[in-house]
């Protein structure tokens, strides 16, 4: 079956919706926003902590909130994406308020800031510690009323289509690559339909699932980068994962492991050991308010040193009112196993948590491929460099979503679709027995990626993981060749593609720099970029 939209959104968290709201203000075109389970089950909604915004102007500014996300990123941001996104938030606040979504205020109707980790003001807008959740509600309230919009539950996106579909030899030099739509695979048929669009958008979220433990839902396996890496668009910057310092540590919940956000330790919180020895102060002079990547290097030394499985976040010296008035949901969490905050530490450990690299974009989001649009973790924009900033990937998608809106509205009508494209081939079987194949594949990739491409790198343990990833590329697409395209087995080939180019970006900087630390090229502490105030 072949359908046709004249904007084809693959992904349904803040950045695709956004985008979806943006482009079908005009009234004037189809749009599908097509999401590999239900919409609610986004990236988005697992963010607790916030979004970054300058908004208290008696005491901040741009250029603090810029200079703030510079030193985050190691110094290897974009300036223009960073001034970008920074003096476009308060409007894309506005965008989110006009949408529905609520933000905590004060009795003066003032928003209630807070501040977390790298941020030298207060500028967190947040709705209690589910954030995330509150603008994912909001938003889908608004692309479900939208009469302009058909969301596409569970409806799993396998490839990009390009000239490659139509026997063209497309390779990495390929000039004016060019996408007219995606392959997707429909839940009640089984089969593969054929989606035409005039505009394609990734907004596919993270890359968390590829580790053993993350904060992030099974759903983060990285499926747009994985495709349009295999179309030969530009993938750029991925050897920076930023793994959160913070994760609930409770043996079992891996996927997702439940998150204690930065927020808390913005609040007052201290990280020390069991033992409650605080450490803190042998890394950095800002203690537990250092950027993520120090604090998880930190958390990550003191757990081998000290032949431990977790350190703890302590807030019982806060007010218990208070606590249970900023963090319900977590106090609530710790409660259900056993832990009361106001009385007793909280252990966490470092885990997976956001891709800082994706696919590379220009400032109106535009892949390197014609009529394909990238936004959100799935992007590259420059904005976090060799590390995100606390809360300023809610506020990049945002404002990403509306730049690329702008470009694609001031295009969309010289383009046509592409009728000759042929249907997926959909011959093939599966059995039982490559089922549990694919599924011991995937843990094997989580193992992999933790064991040999975490918090701390080095060659060898790079050049081994790309090995085993290697030989599990080999075996997967030759067993894709072979059966029917599933979710499974595309989210597997998904995940060896992720895993590999983590892997590959990382043997390639030859230095320790943001988010990438390896023991090869440890950094000079005389040449140290992270500046400390």
């Amino acid at each position: 079956m072949t359908k046709h939209y004249d904007f084809l959104i693959i992904g349904g968290g803040v950045a695709g919706m956004s985008f979806a709201l943006k482009v079908a203000q005009s009234g004037r075109y189809s749009i599908a926003l097509c999401c590999k389970t239900s919409l609610d089950e986004a990236n988005t909604a697992k963010a607790q902590g916030g979004i970054a915004s300058v908004t208290n102007l008696l005491v901040d500014d741009f250029e603090k909130h810029i200079h703030d996300t510079m030193v985050a990123g190691d110094w290897i941001s974009d300036p223009a994406a960073v001034e970008q996104v920074v003096r476009n938030a308060p409007a894309a606040i506005n965008d989110l308020l006009k949408w529905g979504v609520n933000f905590d205020r004060k009795e003066d109707g003032s928003f209630d800031l807070h501040r977390e980790g790298g941020h030298s003001e207060f500028r967190i807008l947040h709705h209690a510690d589910d954030t995330g959740a509150e603008i994912q509600r909001g938003l889908m309230e608004a692309v479900r009323s939208h009469p302009d919009i058909d969301v596409l539950e569970n409806h799993f996106a396998v490839e990009i289509i390009t000239q490659h579909h139509l026997g063209v030899r497309v390779t990495r030099r390929t000039p004016d690559i060019e996408c007219y739509g995606a392959y997707i695979l429909n839940p009640q048929t089984q089969k593969i339909d054929t989606y035409l669009s005039k505009i394609t958008l990734i907004a596919t979220g993270g890359t968390g699932a590829v580790y053993a433990t993350t904060t992030n839902p099974n759903i983060a396996t990285g499926d747009g980068i994985a495709m349009v890496y295999r179309a030969k668009g530009a993938v750029k910057d991925m050897e920076f994962v930023q793994f959160h310092p913070t994760a609930l540590y409770h043996p079992g919940e891996t996927h997702p492991a439940y998150l204690i956000t930065e927020a808390m330790r913005g609040y007052g919180g201290i990280l020390r050991l069991p033992n409650g020895e605080e450490f803190m102060q042998k890394y950095d002079e800002r203690l537990s308010l250092a950027p993520r990547d120090i604090v998880a290097r930190a958390i990550d030394n003191e757990m081998k040193v000290n032949g431990i499985d977790h350190v703890c976040l302590d807030v019982t010296h806060k007010d218990p009112e208070e606590t249970k008035h900023h963090f319900p949901n977590i106090y609530a969490k710790c409660m259900s196993i056993g832990i009361d905050i106001t009385k007793d530490y909280i252990p966490v450990a470092p885990c997976a948590h956001y891709m800082c690299g994706g696919i590379k974009v220009n400032l109106d989001a535009q892949s390197s491929i014609n009529r394909l649009y990238a936004v959100g973790e799935c992007s590259c924009t420059g904005l976090h460099g060799g590390n995100r900033l606390a809360s300023n990937s809610l506020i990049e998608a945002v404002v990403y979503a509306d730049a690329a809106a702008k470009h694609a509205l001031s295009v969309v009508d010289i383009y046509n679709f592409n009728e000759r494209i042929p249907a997926w081939n959909d011959e093939g079987t599966m059995t039982n027995e490559e089922q549990v194949l694919i599924s011991q594949d995937i843990k094997e990739v989580g193992q992999i990626m933790s064991t040999y491409v975490g918090i701390v790198r080095s060659d060898l343990r790079l050049r081994r993981a790309w090995e085993r990833l290697d030989l599990l590329y080999e075996e997967t697409e030759d067993l894709f060749k072979r059966v029917k395209a599933t979710r499974d087995i595309c989210e597997l080939r998904n995940m060896i593609n992720v895993g590999y180019l983590i892997t590959r970006h990382a043997l390639e900087r030859k230095e320790s720099r943001g988010l990438h630390y390896t023991i090869d090229y440890p950094k000079d502490p005389s040449l140290n970029t992270q500046e400390v105030w």
